[in-house]
């Protein structure tokens, strides 16, 4: 398997087991391309992977921290239904090597100084571990943790959020939350998580886990008077595509590498799924609506998204949208990818 354009073949240095369904894969960067994979804390990398040989594309969020570890270090956690993440699981060995694409993502931070409330829920542990540890490291504001799972056994980076809050005592603090003892979290278990916050808009807040843990972390987070702008999702699915809502759409036009292509819409089809189907090699990553990989601005005709972590409101009135997540609404579409 040829190493595409944009991607790097990087030897695995190790494999770090963290819990029975998850692993952690150790990423040697050659010389000479330390500059190429600088990252920020809570940016992720996309993984290219072969499987019976099928290629697939997978986005990993980084645990490691760039201003602590060298090495990368990313995070994968087992799923009943994962091709990726479960091959990786099974097979991935230290001294194999894989593609890797550079750092992306919108999950940054760019204020060091102020309190850092974060919120996972199982493996969504991955890129709030990278920011806490990097926030502790180099920032000077408090750090709070509530992380949910299912039970003890499948805490990730249970001893080492242990190490850092005994080492940190009186800036970080980590409540666990386990499903089998107190159910799942309800918004009244995060509104008690930041009740003694004096001033709760003078902090970042972040959130990552499954998506109905989400929805109920940033509905009382919104209910609290967060601001929108001082609350960062990261979505590791996204909800399916609607297949038998009724269309109007007739065509779709993409334009993207000075190449024009218009086609026949087929119902219940993203905007991304018809640039592939119009055998243009659109741009794309996380498909969930987050890293704005795959970004185009639609300049006729409308669509809506089914969900948007990457584009602000600013940019959707302009008719920006993450066609990974983009249903046409107007009888035909034409949008340009930039």
């Amino acid at each position: 398997m040829n190493t595409p354009e944009g991607f790097v073949p990087l030897r695995i240095k190790d494999v770090v087991r963290e819990t029975g369904d998850a692993m952690s894969l150790v990423l040697d960067v050659p010389t000479g391309q330390e500059s190429r994979f600088s990252y920020r804390a809570g940016q992720y990398l996309t993984l290219r992977v072969s499987v019976d040989g099928q290629e697939f594309r997978r986005c990993y969020s980084m645990s490691s921290s760039p201003v602590l570890q060298r090495d990368l270090r990313v995070t994968v956690k087992r799923d009943g239904r994962g091709v990726v993440s479960n091959w990786l699981n099974d097979h991935a060995a230290p001294g194999d090597h894989v593609d890797v694409g550079t750092p992306e993502g919108r999950f940054v931070r760019s204020e060091s100084s102020r309190e850092l409330v974060a919120f996972a829920g199982g493996s969504g542990i991955t890129p709030v571990f990278s920011l806490i540890q990097t926030a502790l490291a180099a920032g000077s504001g408090r750090v709070r943790l509530l992380y949910a799972n299912r039970a003890a056994g499948t805490i990730i980076f249970k001893d080492a959020l242990g190490g850092l809050a005994a080492s940190h005592a009186d800036r970080l603090t980590v409540r666990h939350h386990l499903d089998d003892e107190r159910g799942v979290v309800t918004e009244r278990v995060v509104r008690d998580f930041i009740a003694d916050i004096v001033d709760v808009t003078a902090a970042d807040y972040f959130v990552c886990g499954p998506g109905p843990f989400m929805d109920t972390v940033e509905t009382a987070l919104l209910a609290a008077g967060i601001p929108a702008d001082q609350l960062y999702l990261e979505r590791f699915t996204a909800a399916p595509v609607p297949t038998d809502e009724p269309s109007i759409t007739e065509s779709v036009t993409i334009e993207l590498d000075r190449q024009t292509v218009t086609v026949d819409y087929r119902p219940g089809h993203t905007l991304l799924q018809m640039a592939r189907m119009a055998g243009l090699k659109a741009p794309s990553s996380c498909e969930t609506g987050s890293c704005g990989t795959c970004i185009a601005q639609v300049t006729e005709g409308s669509a809506r998204l089914l969900n948007n972590d990457a584009l602000d409101d600013d940019e959707v009135a302009e008719g920006f949208v993450v066609t990974c997540q983009a249903l046409p609404t107007s009888r035909t579409v034409r949008f340009v990818y930039e």
